[in-house]
């Protein structure tokens, strides 16, 4: 007797992003910004409604090779800091100019979040954070910690002396 040799696919996680009636523009905004970055398909509105007939109903992109939906749904929900997407930067050439883009028009926050123009929460931080906010020595992942604390766009010289020196 043989045994069948299944490969299980897995399902493939989309985040899909609501906006009142500005998706287009968003993804747009969106994937000016990263690399590797295009819309792959466009959904309209028909005679069903609810929205005006013609217009966008959903926009489905890449981000840097990762899946997205964009839906313009109405103003019935808001993006909140509940969910964020989160930008992993090499370099803080990479961090400032992620910063400067997303943040424009939008709202700089705390600990390397940030509100872009259209309400949604990004987390822009170095790569090199997990290591340090992982080390067996807790001293030195609660100075990251605090230094973190005090800044909003985080800066990898200041987490790095945290981390080494306090």
């Amino acid at each position: 007797m043989t045994k069948r040799n299944e490969t299980k696919i897995m399902p493939k996680i989309t985040p899909c992003l609501w906006f009142d009636d500005n998706a287009q523009e968003a993804v747009n905004f969106y994937i000016s910004i990263f690399k590797n970055s295009k819309i792959t398909g466009v959904a309209r509105y028909g005679d069903a409604g609810p929205g005006p007939k013609g217009s966008v109903m959903t926009i489905k992109f890449k981000l840097d090779g990762q899946e997205f939906l964009a839906l313009n749904g109405g103003p019935h929900f808001k993006f909140t800091e509940a969910i964020s997407l989160i930008v992993n930067c090499e370099t803080q050439k990479e961090i400032d100019e992620m910063w400067e883009k997303l943040s424009k028009g939008g709202q700089e926050v705390q600990c390397g979040w940030l509100k872009d123009k259209y309400g949604l929460s990004w987390q822009i931080v170095p790569t090199i954070l997990g290591k340090m906010m992982q080390d067996k020595d807790a001293q030195k992942s609660n100075r990251v910690m605090k230094a973190i604390l005090q800044i909003k766009k985080l800066d990898i010289k200041i987490l790095k002396q945290a981390y080494e020196h306090g």
